[in-house]
């Protein structure tokens, strides 16, 4: 009876949470700057600065890297717009050998015209403009992220002091939330540290290749590494499209080996082990949970999978004693030893 009633609440509040993805998605994500920026208050304020410099601080800190991670996104969508008309013979001629490639399978000539007859660089250009519009808007131009953001910016201040009064009573759910803030910012550190490396690489080796706009396909790049497991892909797709306009099949080929050398070895095969022993979270619940919360909250739901994973995680299984046994299953290593009996099995 516990688990039917515990399932239909999970229900009804995964319906309700899709239902108002867009106050919940932007919600999250201020908290998850708010968590992340936390420690510059405590350090100034162990240091005997006032309360209005650490609380100014942080809100600064954390409005400057937005505005300069919406500006970067900006610009370079900006200048990508403008240089794909320039590709429209390029473009012509690829989807014309296509037709041609195509009819010679016996495929009919006129009906392959008349579908990609729509297809042509402008499409992609205001595909993209949507895309990165989009996300430099949730990133650094709504107004009620950056208003949530300021009062949560403001409330570290004096929330460590309402979390040891509050410890007192309830030391389970203060333990909780401890947890998924000190997970949420070691996924961030390890996330970010990669995804400069990833950027780094990808920026030096496009420009080696000729590819235009290489710091456009570097930014891309460190942003999808906050994708689990997949991000790479996304990122790989306007670089390796790019590389077939300028330089035909062969380029596109070279940028996408590239990428599977460089970004899926980083990004697939270490990084995902390395984050799992971090947050206590393995491969398959990381990418089970981005598709879970792409699924609930959309775009912004697979950027913010993991840390919102590590808060489901401490409000229902880290803040009761008796179901804390579920943490050795959904690691990444094997269970303590303190937990597994002499036959091997899972202890209580």
């Amino acid at each position: 009876m516990i688990v039917l009633l515990g399932s239909a609440c999970l229900v009804v509040l995964v319906a309700g949470m899709r239902g108002v993805a867009d106050i919940v998605g932007p919600v999250f994500l201020a908290l998850m700057l708010a968590v992340t920026a936390s420690p510059i208050t405590g350090w100034l304020r162990a240091r005997g600065a006032p309360v209005w410099v650490a609380a100014t601080a942080t809100i600064v800190t954390v409005y400057a890297g937005l505005f300069a991670l919406g500006t970067a996104l900006a610009v370079s969508v900006s200048r990508l717009i403008e240089l794909l008309p320039q590709y429209q013979a390029q473009f012509t001629a690829l989807r014309d050998d296509l037709v041609a490639t195509l009819s010679g399978f016996g495929i009919d000539a006129e009906q392959l015209r008349g579908a990609v007859a729509g297809v042509e660089p402008g499409s992609f250009a205001r595909l993209l403009e949507v895309l990165f519009g989009g996300l430099a808007s949730a990133l650094s131009n709504s107004v009620f992220v950056l208003a949530v953001l300021l009062f949560m910016c403001l409330d570290t201040v004096g929330f460590p002091a309402k979390l040891r009064t509050a410890g007192a009573e309830r030391p389970e759910v203060i333990g909780a939330l401890h947890s998924f803030a000190t997970g949420t910012r070691r996924y961030l550190l390890v996330t970010t540290v990669f995804g400069l490396i990833v950027a780094a690489f990808d920026t030096v080796l496009l420009w080696a290749m000729g590819i235009p706009l290489p710091l456009l396909w570097g930014l891309l790049s460190f942003i999808t590494n906050y994708i689990p497991n997949v991000g790479f892909v996304i990122g790989l797709i306007p670089p390796a499209l790019l590389g077939l306009l300028q330089g035909g099949p062969d380029l596109m080929l070279w940028v996408i080996a590239v990428y599977c050398v460089v970004n899926f070895i980083i990004q697939s095969v270490i990084q995902p082990k390395i984050v799992g022993d971090a947050v206590g979270l393995s491969a398959t619940v990381s990418f089970l949970s981005l598709i879970f919360w792409a699924w609930v909250l959309g775009a912004l739901g697979a950027l913010l999978a993991i840390p919102l994973t590590l808060l489901a995680k401490g409000l229902l299984i880290d803040v009761d004693p008796s179901t804390r046994w579920l943490n050795g299953l959904l690691g990444g290593g094997s269970l303590p030893r303190d937990e597994v009996t002499g036959d091997g099995t899972a202890g209580r």
